[in-house]
Parts: C-alpha cells; structure tokens; sequence
C-alpha cells in the first residue's frame, strides 16, 4: 500500500485548520464536510472520528471512495485519496477514542487508506 511522502507526512504535522472530507453516494453525487477530529495513524492511514456522519456514513456504507483536503500553515494545499474502512471496535477505534475529545461520541474511526496523494494540481504518488 502506498504511503504517505515525506513532504506530506510533514505537511500534515504543520496543517491549518479543518481538513476537508469528501464522499461520493451511490449516484456519484460528492458530499464534502469540514473534519477537526483527525489523526495521522500511520505513514498509510488517516482517521476521522465519525463524532455526527450523517450523508457521509450513508455514502461510507455504499462503498465510497474519500478525499481529504488541508492546506498547511503555509497555505500549501494536499489532498489525499483513497478506500475507507469503519471500524467500531479494536486498534484503530481504540485510537481514535485516545485523541477525539470527550465531548463528542466518536461513533468509528475512519481510515482512509493512502492510495493517492497531490500537491495542488501535482500528483506526488
């Protein structure tokens, strides 16, 4: 499985507010949704809590494919593609329930697995 590179493993340390999520239905219809619950898992994994998902689990459970875009302090933007996994229980939901603050329920983690990744318009893998 790809992994993320350097420059954007680096990036994500120094992002700059919400990232952006993105879905598509099973019509194709994209959805996109502001997300501040976030984590780097692993140099191939991000996750999202899934703290109040509505279209987007809908769009999750239909097979969808995700997107994530953030732009660094900088204001360098990446976008990161690839295949979702929901996980409701073990390592990966036990992550998340670490950082995902109390407040909210974080109902799965949401993995999105590195498929492919851009530098604006520059695809880096």
């Amino acid at each position: 499985m790809p992994q993320l590179p350097e420059e954007v493993s680096k990036a994500w340390d120094e992002r700059d507010g919400a990232i952006v999520f993105s879905t598509t239905d099973k019509n194709g219809i994209p959805n996109s949704i502001y997300a501040t619950c976030v984590s780097k898992f692993s140099e191939d994994t991000i996750l999202i809590a899934d703290n109040y998902f509505s279209k987007t689990l809908e769009n999750i459970k239909s097979g969808s494919k995700g997107s994530i875009l953030f732009i660094t302090k900088d204001k360098k933007a990446y976008q990161i593609k690839g295949s979702i996994e929901y996980h409701q229980n073990g390592e990966l939901f036990d992550n998340m329930k670490k950082w995902n603050p109390a407040k909210h329920p974080g109902r799965a983690a949401v993995a999105i697995k590195v498929e492919s990744v851009y530098s604006g318009a520059v695809k880096l893998i």
